[in-house]
């Protein structure tokens, strides 16, 4: 018996230490190749802003989800132009043919402003915590409005970034 285990022991013994081996460089390459985890989003802010939320309060995010080059910048200067906070323009892996406009809820205040510039968008909520507002632009871009009103009727207190200033969003992702 004392035979087998000196014979066996160690090859066994070997083996064992090359598993944990392998499995410890798989676990490490798996997750130093992850991408890192989405930056959490700032929470919006009950602000007063009067009788009307205007352009000038809203943060927007604008993507280019077609194949026309420079599509999200020309949308995002139409937006500046009428005094919306841009927070980013980029491209989007997510193909899209209609516009689509996307918030925390489709019936918010700043979701239905931003809408109001693109006619014939697909318009949904995603439960985002910053209010800030995407819209996404593709092939069949739905066209920009610019005689819509630059601001809307509000109640009170409306929940936007805290300082008005883009923060991070999942809609990136999209």
């Amino acid at each position: 018996m004392q035979r087998y285990v000196r014979m066996f022991g160690t090859p066994v013994t070997l083996l064992a230490l090359l598993g944990v081996l392998i499995f410890g460089a798989k676990w490490g390459y798996d997750n130093v190749m992850a991408p890192p985890p989405a930056a959490p989003q700032t929470p919006c802010v009950d602000q007063s802003v009067g009788k009307a939320l205007t352009t000038k309060q809203v943060t927007v995010k604008v993507y280019n989800g077609g194949r026309k080059t420079g599509l999200a910048g020309r949308v995002a200067a139409q937006l500046k132009a009428k005094g919306f906070i841009i927070g980013r323009t980029a491209n989007t892996e997510t193909r899209v043919t209609t516009t689509q406009i996307i918030g925390a809820n489709p019936d918010n205040p700043e979701v239905k402003l931003v809408a109001g510039f693109f006619k014939g968008a697909k318009i949904s909520g995603d439960d985002r915590l910053d209010h800030s507002v995407d819209v996404l632009v593709g092939q069949e871009t739905t066209g920009f409005t610019a005689s819509a009103p630059t601001s809307i009727a509000v109640n009170g207190a409306v929940c936007l970034p805290a300082t008005g200033t883009p923060t991070p969003s999942a809609a990136a992702s999209r």
